[in-house]
């Protein structure tokens, strides 16, 4: 399918999402590991990787391990009690302290099938010698969000660390920072140079893109898919978030799952799973919008009405 706005790129169609294992079990449908939260000034965040926790357990993930600074973690437990919580250590100052932060990271990445890091994670040395060691691993996918797509663009030649299954989920803000980065001119402002512009860092950056805005659009280097849903209603604080936890949930899931079929038989792909969480986060904006109208959602309500357009996904095949 052609868009004449699209720069004469073709837009791959999506493939169907696939089935829920009747007989799984929590193992079977894989655990997230998210990262972030801030405890240091000059802001103490923590709702953004608490959103993107809750996200992934409403995207069907079996299980979200959140790993945020210790002063944060008995908040993060109350925020969600369904989540298991690891606690960072930090410095007095409450910036993440490296080695002891790496080293309960690494405890917890024995558990994950797949990481999110970057929401409310804040801007420090520490959390940036984070994000770029879990760059160079590449043993599980690898989703990078909000402050760790900024902590990434900040090295020289941090694309050539890259190693594995990556995502990036840039807004056009942190989308020209991930340009300059990598010597690109792109324009990730206008829905007529989206597509050009996701396609452009896809290659560049040898990762998958899914570059926010009105129309998001997908690409892995290679394809590009355009979401024809979502509208303002997504337009608030966190939503972002919640998509990076839907991203991390569909690869817990379905990465592994080598047999599954997409369109036109098609095995599916890291580019094809992304433009599916982007379709399943902007059909839940819908709904919340045919409910309530196109202003006022809260994040995690967002979050909470996944289930539902997953369903819908599902039954419209």
């Amino acid at each position: 399918m052609s868009d004449p706005d699209a720069n004469h790129l073709s837009f791959e169609p999506l493939p169907p999402l696939p089935a829920r294992d009747a007989t799984g079990h929590k193992g079977t449908f894989g655990s997230v590991l998210v990262i972030g939260g801030c405890a240091h000034a000059p802001r103490t965040m923590l709702g953004g990787a608490m959103l993107a926790a809750r996200a992934a357990l409403r995207a069907g993930a079996g299980r979200v391990i959140a790993a945020v600074p210790a002063p944060l973690a008995n908040d993060a437990l109350v925020i969600l009690p369904e989540a298991t919580v690891v606690a960072l250590p930090c410095e007095a100052s409450g910036e993440l302290h490296a080695s002891g932060a790496a080293e309960a990271i690494d405890a917890a990445l024995r558990e994950a099938s797949a990481i999110v890091v970057g929401p409310a994670l804040g801007r420090s040395a520490a959390a940036e010698q984070i994000v770029m060691r879990l760059v160079g691993l590449g043993e599980q996918p690898l989703v990078i969000d909000a402050d760790a797509i900024r902590a990434f663009a900040a090295h020289l030649d941090a694309a050539r660390d890259l190693r594995g299954t990556v995502v990036f989920t840039p807004h056009p803000g942190e989308a020209s920072e991930l340009a300059d980065s990598v010597g690109l001119e792109i324009d990730a402002v206008e829905r007529a140079t989206r597509p050009a512009a996701a396609l452009a860092l896809a290659q560049r950056l040898g990762a998958v893109v899914a570059l926010k805005g009105h129309g998001t659009v997908t690409s892995d280097g290679l394809r590009a898919w355009r979401c024809e849903h979502g509208g303002a209603a997504l337009a608030t604080g966190g939503s972002g978030d919640v998509l990076a936890g839907v991203v991390g949930a569909f690869f817990a899931q379905f990465a592994s799952r080598a047999a599954i079929s997409g369109a036109r038989g098609a095995a599916l792909s890291p580019g094809a799973l992304t433009a599916l969480a982007v379709e399943a986060h902007a059909r839940a904006g819908d709904l919340w919008a045919s409910r309530h109208g196109d202003a006022g959602a809260l994040a995690r309500e967002i979050a909470d009405l996944v289930p539902d357009a997953m369903q819908a996904m599902r039954a419209a095949r």
